[in-house]
């Protein structure tokens, strides 16, 4: 069989996994593992406390700094609620096309990446092939995280990581972070025609969100004057606010959820301390001179840095020559790349499929997108002996 062949059934196993985040990627990890090391690879899987999630990360060649680093998230988002043509963990192929829930994001280029160690293995002579498969990508990059803790007590750690998320085969150099809350606010219910004796958790609330609108305005002129990015600044959303549940009660609790995609970690830090602030000492000392057991708390649903594009970067040097791309572009939405450019790592998202195709009934990936992704990685071998 052909590596694209190989591919294929790999894909097919992997898909059949239903690694949605609320579940375990156990399975699929092992079977990555397994099939990793028989191509010769240093295999470690890292089992998280609960011991239903696990990374993956392995090694081909010498055991020293440098080296190429391949890596992509296990985990993909739900289907529930979604009017799917097909099984979603069965994969179809249709017309060209790959269907299947994470066809796309991104268990192609994971399927890719294995299929071909074995082709790249002999070839690691002068330089190691590293690979990083991750749990819960998709709600906040988790493994990403804890990985990045282990990898930071190593003295080997890869040059140049490759985040294969879906580009449909085109350099990807930076994108903003992505970072996302929940605030609660604690009130003291009362009857509703007497608004003084109770404490209005959906007002404050209210209140809350039109700070954070007057801060959405004010992050337009702190746009970095070289910010590539559409739009350059930093962008706020309100995602939703919700409390109370009849019209003549005052509630006593309401919640806020809001992100923030900041192009420089200074915007993040400015919010971050504005929001702060304003709840500590503006609302809640109002809200306490009711009720003094009134809260307001932010639980952080996850942070995550960007990817910061790097002039005349190696990682984007490195893809160029095995695409043949001129130039890299920038994306909209948020991968594990800052996590491991914070490791030092020269960083770039390379990946088959396209993004509009993600996260959707009938997700798929066009099967000449993979096509490309094993050329590009097949290409990558003589780079591995020098």
């Amino acid at each position: 069989m052909d590596a694209l062949q190989n591919t294929l059934d790999l894909l097919a196993d992997l898909v059949a996994f239903p690694t949605v985040s609320s579940e375990s990627n156990l399975a699929i990890i092992h079977l990555l593992a397994d099939r990793l090391e028989s191509a010769g690879a240093r295999v470690e899987v890292m089992v998280d406390d609960s011991g239903k999630k696990a990374n993956l990360y392995a090694t081909l060649g010498p055991d020293e700094p440098g080296g190429v680093l391949l890596s992509g998230h296990s985990d993909v988002v739900p289907v529930a609620g979604q009017d799917w043509s097909s099984d979603p963990f069965r994969m179809e192929a249709r017309e060209g096309r790959l269907y299947g829930r994470g066809t796309c994001d991104m268990k192609g280029f994971i399927a890719a990446a294995v299929t071909m160690a074995p082709r790249l293995a002999p070839h690691c002579t002068a330089r190691p092939l590293h690979f990083a498969f991750t749990h819960d990508e998709e709600v906040g990059c988790l493994g990403a995280k804890a990985l990045a803790e282990i990898l930071a007590t190593k003295q080997t750690l890869p040059t140049i990581a490759v985040i294969g998320e879906p580009t449909g085969m085109q350099l990807v150099e930076g994108h903003k972070g992505c970072c996302e809350y929940t605030t609660r606010f604690e009130g003291r219910a009362g009857h509703g025609s007497d608004p003084a004796a109770g404490v209005n958790a959906v007002e404050y609330a209210v209140r809350y969100v039109a700070r954070l609108m007057e801060i959405k305005e004010a992050l337009k002129g702190r746009a970095p004057p070289e910010s590539r990015f559409d739009p350059p600044w930093t962008t706020v959303n309100t995602g939703g606010l919700q409390g109370g549940s009849v019209h003549n009660v005052i509630p006593s609790q309401a919640e806020v959820l809001w992100e923030m995609r900041p192009v420089i970690e200074a915007d993040a830090q400015f919010v971050r301390g504005e929001m702060r602030r304003y709840a500590e000492e503006v609302l809640l000392p109002l809200m306490r001179e009711v009720a003094p057991e009134a809260a307001i708390t932010t639980e952080v649903v996850g942070e995550v840095g960007g990817l910061e594009p790097m002039d005349d970067g190696a990682a984007a040097a490195l893809v160029r020559a095995l695409t043949g791309a001129n130039g890299g572009g920038l994306v909209p939405f948020n991968t594990e790349a800052g996590i491991f450019q914070n490791l030092g790592m020269d960083v770039v998202i390379c990946g088959p499929g396209h993004i509009e195709q993600a996260h959707k009934p009938d997700e798929y990936l066009e099967i000449s997108q993979l096509s490309q992704c094993l050329a590009m990685l097949d290409r990558l071998a003589p780079r591995l002996t020098s």
